[in-house]
């Protein structure tokens, strides 16, 4: 039952204190879980980062799902969602209720645009963290590189061109450059 409660004041914590949405809460969530609790490999949150992006849903809540799952199963995935989901239901909730006009006060709107810079911050963060943590080969910098620069070029020049379609690319080419050099061997005495 500790764990249980463990993951919902763990999630629940980054859930309150985190503004700016799934991608600001990553280098939270990497903090929390991979550092402080070793739930979870770096190589696993970079793998449920993928994943969770690819998939339906707001990211965080995937990370948080897959975390939850990965220490108790369906209870911890169910505890952790909640944990990461509550506290920002729970203002918004009020918000709703007693402030009609809640960012028309000066004091909430000029909070905000100082928020803004910690977002931006700590998005630069969880993408700064995820690329040291990549692996050293050339193949997968070449694929983020060729990623990064399709997206400046489609933004500055406003192009319709959606990131679900340049993920998709970069999943195409990764699955024919992995079927062209055949599978890595396995580790942990796989057999041959």
């Amino acid at each position: 039952m500790s764990v249980l409660l463990d993951l919902f004041l763990t999630f629940a914590k980054i859930g309150l204190f985190t503004f700016g949405g799934g991608y600001a809460m990553i280098s939270m969530i990497e903090n929390a879980c991979v550092e402080n609790k070793q739930w979870i490999t770096h190589d696993d949150m970079m793998n449920v980062t993928v994943i969770a992006e690819s998939t339906p849903g707001p990211i965080a809540i995937n990370c948080a799902t897959f975390v939850g799952y990965r220490q108790k199963g369906v209870a911890g995935a169910l505890i952790a969602t909640l944990g990461m989901v509550l506290p920002s239901f729970v203002i918004i909730y009020l918000i709703s209720m007693f402030l009609d006009n809640f960012l028309e006060i000066t004091l909430i709107a000029n909070a905000f645009q100082g928020i803004k810079i910690a977002v931006g911050i700590l998005i630069l963060d969880a993408a700064i963290t995820m690329i040291k943590k990549m692996h050293k080969k050339p193949v997968p910098r070449v694929i983020m590189l060729c990623s990064f620069a399709a997206m400046l070029l489609i933004d500055l020049f406003s192009w319709n061109f959606s990131s679900v379609s340049l993920m998709l690319v970069a999943a195409v080419v990764s699955l024919a450059i992995f079927l062209i050099q055949g599978a890595p061997p396995q580790k942990g005495g796989a057999a041959k």
